[in-house]
């Protein structure tokens, strides 16, 4: 029977090999109203995950066996859509990239300040909220447009069966699109659904990010079907546009 005192918390999977770190995190976060597991590698992870829900998995880059990458790889390849916060203790900004194409939603490198953890955590749950059950494991069957098929549980794109290569940052756009298909969404909600946190004024990275989408799906990029733009509001996505 569930525990009434934690129903309503936030749970949180802190996986790293560090006791110390491990035992901090936990204490401070419980200390703080999460409800938090921790565990020093990944060889019960799979097991754990579909015995418990959790809402944020922190995970740690340097693991002993499978590391931090590969679990992430590993987890999205099997279609476990829980957000992933990574940490490292490497300063080398190749991680926190390596870190997003795998799969991670949010990246900290190591030493961090544990508010900074806490506002990740809370940026994620409430981007989870917002984009809704629609995003939960059951919901995610393949959607065709035009060639393409997009897969979310198999995290894959397809165009004639031939799979296509996404960063993370542009499949969780596309996907965002997809799941609000005919509803135009703003830059800034898009943001907010694809990364969870807020980013500086002047970020353009939707923009980026929609023009690479673009030259992938669209025959003519310059006047694109499928990904429409909305004046003077953003993008909306068109499953099945007028033929030109």
């Amino acid at each position: 029977m569930n525990d009434p005192s934690t129903m309503d918390r936030i749970r949180v999977l802190v996986l790293d090999d560090e006791p110390e770190l491990r035992a901090l995190l936990q204490r401070y976060l419980s200390e703080r109203g999460f409800d938090v597991r921790g565990i020093p590698d990944a060889s019960h992870l799979d097991r754990l995950l579909q015995r418990e829900h959790f809402d944020v998995l922190v995970l740690d880059i340097m693991l002993p066996g499978e590391d931090g990458l590969s679990v992430c790889r590993r987890l999205r390849a099997q279609g476990e859509s829980i957000p992933i916060i990574m940490l490292t203790a490497r300063g080398d900004p190749v991680d926190r990239i390596l870190g997003r194409e795998m799969g991670a939603d949010d990246y900290l490198p190591k030493p961090f300040d544990p508010r900074e953890l806490i506002a990740c955590i809370n940026a994620q749950t409430r981007r989870q909220r917002l984009l809704g059950p629609h995003t939960a494991a059951g919901s995610d069957d393949p959607v065709r447009f035009g060639p393409f098929e997009f897969n979310l549980k198999a995290r894959r794109l397809t165009r004639d069966g031939d799979d296509i290569e996404l960063t993370s940052g542009e499949f969780s756009l596309l996907q965002v699109l997809i799941e609000h298909g005919e509803r135009p969404l703003g830059r800034e909600r898009l943001r907010e659904l694809t990364r969870g946190r807020d980013t500086a004024v002047g970020d353009r990275s939707i923009d980026v990010q929609v023009m690479r989408l673009r030259r992938v799906l669209e025959d003519d990029p310059a006047r694109p079907r499928y990904i429409q733009t909305v004046r003077s509001l953003g993008y909306v996505f068109v499953r099945q546009p007028d033929t030109p």
